[in-house]
């Protein structure tokens, strides 16, 4: 009877051993949702989730049928982009797999319905037009004509951001912690965008111009004027010319700045065809024009390739051709 009393003390209880497995794996479980969450970026999660409010305010539910989702796109295939409708089928896509939930998006009806909008429709892509240095100098007027700091802050943005080439979102994500000064101009650190979604970081240097348009001057003003010396570069003004909190900018801010500015100088019809991305493009544009090399311009865009670029760059190619009459 001792024997096996001895035996029975050294034999784990069911429970116990049972909650010695279950808590590290409850914790790995905790730790792969956490990572698995970083994976996608927040502005792609906000993005997915625009989309998903859209498909349900338009009749659309999760689970969705496949018949439910080709009807979606072929009302929106009218108006809406194939790259919005492409978008969107993502979204939807990874809200069913995201809860473990065939996807719709994988049916041959919902696939034969977006091949019949490319091909009714077209693919081309929206190309916003790009805004070179004689479009950002006429801009200045009337960005001068505005409130102080509204005009420090948008004549800073505008001409760092074509400066440096910057992407909407890497223009608001700017920090004053990310700036480095040199003689020559300015060094930003990026630490994150949309080819870099793991933060290995690059640097884009801003070098000095000449008189009001000098983007490193401008910049430098900017923060002197509105007192930042930690966190964001580009901060929400209100009505009545006054810093509204320390987070940075929307990327949506940037495109209307840039709207607004072109709207008062050009006319609506203008200011519907750019974009903030149009400081970008204008960038490559000039560059392009006034010859330098591509792997120059690659330096400053981040582009690893030249394929991308040449979207920017044949068109000013092209207008170079001399005539042959």
């Amino acid at each position: 009877m001792k024997k096996s009393a001895a035996v029975s003390s050294k034999t784990p209880k069911p429970e116990s051993t049972k909650a010695a497995l279950e808590t590290p794996l409850a914790a790995s479980s905790v730790l792969v949702a956490t990572y698995s969450a970083a994976a996608q970026s927040d502005a792609t999660t906000r993005s997915y989730d625009a989309d998903i409010r859209h498909f349900r305010m338009n009749g659309g539910k999760i689970p969705a049928t496949a018949k439910m989702v080709a009807e979606y796109l072929a009302n929106f295939a009218s108006t809406n982009a194939v790259a919005t409708l492409q978008h969107r089928l993502i979204a939807i896509h990874r809200a069913h797999i995201d809860k473990h939930l065939p996807s719709p998006v994988m049916d041959h009806l919902v696939k034969r319905t977006m091949q019949g909008i490319r091909r009714t429709m077209g693919t081309k892509q929206r190309r916003v037009t790009a805004l070179v240095k004689d479009d950002l100098l006429e801009m200045m007027v009337y960005v001068d004509q505005q409130l102080p700091l509204k005009a420090a802050r948008d004549k800073a943005l505008l001409l760092i951001g074509f400066a440096g080439a910057f992407r909407r979102s890497e223009l608001v994500g700017l920090r004053y912690e990310d700036i480095t000064r040199y003689d020559t101009g300015l060094e930003l650190l990026l630490r994150r965008s949309k080819t870099d979604q793991e933060g290995i970081g690059r640097t884009v240097f801003i070098p000095h111009a000449r008189g009001s348009r000098c983007p490193v001057k401008a910049l430098l003003t900017w923060l002197d004027i509105a007192g930042i010396e930690s966190g964001p570069l580009f901060r929400a003004i209100n009505r009545h010319d006054q810093i509204v909190g320390e987070k940075a900018l929307t990327p949506q801010s940037v495109a209307l700045i840039v709207k607004s500015a072109v709207r008062v100088i050009k006319g609506d019809v203008a200011a519907q065809s750019v974009a903030g991305h149009s400081l970008r493009s204008g960038f490559v544009t000039e560059a392009a024009t006034v010859g330098l090399q591509s792997y120059q311009i690659r330096e400053q865009t981040g582009h690893t390739s030249d394929v991308t670029l040449a979207r920017y760059i044949r068109p000013v190619a092209k207008r170079k051709i001399p005539s042959l009459l």
